[in-house]
């Protein structure tokens, strides 16, 4: 990781500067968006800036991080209480008022429960993009192999989405954030997370997960695996069609999918970076201009752009309205220097 760019600092404001952008235009048209917001291309950040249940979830999904890292190794046995506790701190928190999604709502419900392992608190059908909208402090936390992040993205999928395609988009998504922190090339990308994906096709986690496929309808941990990395590998199919032809003037949600589940959010997060890979403020502006689960999108592409840029991909101004500043701002410079 280029250290001296900073890329948690820019990754994490990137995702929430988003957030923010496109908390306004979710549930929008593109009519109705450019009606309130005028063309795309001129989007303004709204001041205050406020977040949504997106970086809410980040940041405690990070607190609980730091958390167990303090604690010792990072395995799912010293993450699973201090993530666990985070999320049920969120779910009670008066906060949670920016429209956060069902699927997260309901498990973390479950989650509060001391009788329920948190594989019973997961929602096994759903693959909702809240299973990686909060994926990328697994990318950035100091310390950490390839295949500490590898199940740590899985597991933080599981705890809400225990859907396969949940679990291996929130991989890809986090290793995306960090080959873009290493400074790999974005015309490189896509390739590298075919390759990604194609060799952790059949192996399943139980390290992470334990037995939650059995709580699935799939024959075997094997194949509950696979049918997820198909569903992403197919995705990044659809962005390889579209990069090949791309309209950066058109509705992003229209080539890759709306992103309301996980691996379109991905493949159109991804999409909006790759059309725009050295304009990162351009890259937010196209993920909140479009039809579908615009925050979610917007914040995703930021965390892209940021960890490839670096903290001073954003303007001055944006960073200094924006809701939750002060946390991001502090854990970036922590992760960046290398401590929790």
């Amino acid at each position: 990781m280029n250290v001296a760019k900073r890329p948690a600092t820019g990754a994490l404001v990137g995702l929430a500067l988003g957030d923010a952008l496109g908390f306004p235009t979710e549930f929008n048209s593109v009519e109705m968006i450019e009606a309130k917001c005028g063309p795309w291309r001129t989007m303004e950040l709204p001041s205050p800036a406020f977040i949504t249940d997106d970086t809410q979830m980040t940041l405690a999904f990070a607190r609980g991080l730091r958390t167990a890292a303090a604690r010792g190794p990072v395995t799912e046995a010293s993450t699973a209480g201090p993530v666990r506790d985070e999320f049920v701190a969120w779910w009670r928190s008066p906060d949670n008022n920016r429209a956060p999604g069902a699927t997260c709502l309901s498990a973390c419900a479950d989650l509060s429960r001391a009788d329920l392992r948190w594989q019973q608190a997961s929602r096994i059908g759903s693959k909702g993009c809240g299973a990686n909208m909060r994926v990328v402090p697994a990318a950035l936390l100091p310390g950490l192999d390839e295949s500490a992040r590898s199940g740590l993205a899985q597991f933080q999928a599981a705890l809400t989405h225990g859907h396969p395609t949940g679990l291996a988009a929130s991989d890809l998504t986090a290793h995306t954030v960090r080959l873009l922190a290493d400074g790999v090339r974005p015309s490189e990308l896509v390739a590298l997370l075919r390759g990604y994906a194609t060799e952790r096709r059949a192996a399943y986690r139980e390290d992470w997960l334990g037995d939650l496929w059995q709580h699935g309808h799939d024959p075997d941990a094997a194949r509950f695996t696979a049918r997820g990395w198909d569903e992403c590998l197919a995705a990044l199919d659809r962005l390889e069609q579209v990069l090949a032809a791309p309209d950066p003037e058109a509705d992003p949600c229209l080539a890759t999918g709306a992103g309301w589940i996980a691996e379109e959010a991905l493949a159109t997060a991804l999409l909006c970076f790759l059309l725009f890979p050295e304009e990162p403020v351009t890259t937010l502006r196209r993920a909140a201009f479009s039809s579908g689960d615009s925050d979610s999108l917007a914040c995703l592409a930021g965390a892209f752009a940021g960890a490839y840029h670096g903290a001073d991909a954003w303007p001055a101004p944006w960073v200094e309205r924006l809701e939750h500043r002060d946390e991001l701002l502090a854990i970036g410079a922590a992760w960046d220097s290398g401590r929790l």
